[in-house]
C-alpha cells in the first residue's frame, strides 16, 4: 500500500474545513483563554485569513492523502512569507478516524518534505498543544525540535 498526496480541490476543502475549524476551535476553548464562542469566531477569521482563496490560495499546499485512492488524511501547508518568511508552516495535518495507526501522518510530512526540498524551501516549523503527546512523539521522530513554548497555570483569584 502507497500513500499519495494530490492537490486539494475546493469541494475537498469545502468538506474538511467545517471539521477542522470545529476541532480547533474545541482545542483553543479548552486551553481556558477563549470561551467556545470565541475560540470559534477566532478560528474562523484565522483561516479565512490564511485561506482568502480556499484552496486556490497562493504559496498554500492542500493535499490529500490517498491510500490505493481512498481519502485517508490531508495536510495544509503554508510556503515561506508572512508571519513565516524563512519556514514553510504545517497548519493541519489529520488521519480520518479509522486510518490511524498506520504512519500516514509520517508519510504525509515526508512527501511535504520533499515537495519543500523541490521548490528550494529548507525549514518546515509547525505548532502543537501540549496535551497532544502522539503528536509531539512523532514530530520529535521526524527531527522536529521545540523552538518556543508557551505555557501557563491557573491562578487562584483572591476574594
Amino acid at each position: 500500500m502507497s500513500l499519495s498526496l494530490e492537490p486539494m480541490t475546493a469541494a475537498q476543502l469545502a468538506r474538511l474545513r467545517v471539521p477542522l475549524e470545529r476541532s480547533y476551535a474545541d482545542a483553543l476553548a479548552g486551553t481556558g483563554d477563549l470561551t467556545p464562542e470565541a475560540a470559534r469566531a477566532q478560528v474562523a477569521l484565522q483561516v479565512g485569513r490564511l485561506l482568502p482563496d480556499g484552496a486556490a490560495t497562493a504559496d498554500v499546499l492542500l493535499r490529500v492523502a490517498l491510500v490505493d485512492g481512498v481519502e485517508v488524511g490531508w495536510i495544509w501547508v503554508t510556503l515561506p512569507g508572512g508571519d513565516h518568511p524563512k519556514t514553510a508552516w504545517i497548519h493541519n495535518i489529520e488521519v480520518h478516524p479509522g486510518h490511524r495507526g498506520r504512519g500516514y501522518a509520517r508519510r504525509m510530512i515526508e512527501l511535504v518534505e520533499a515537495e519543500l526540498a523541490r521548490l528550494g524551501v529548507g525549514r518546515l516549523g509547525l505548532n502543537v498543544f501540549g496535551d497532544n503527546t502522539g503528536a509531539i512523539r512523532l514530530y520529535e521522530s521526524l527531527g522536529f525540535q521545540v523552538i518556543t513554548q508557551q505555557m501557563a497555570k491557573s491562578v487562584d483569584p483572591v476574594g
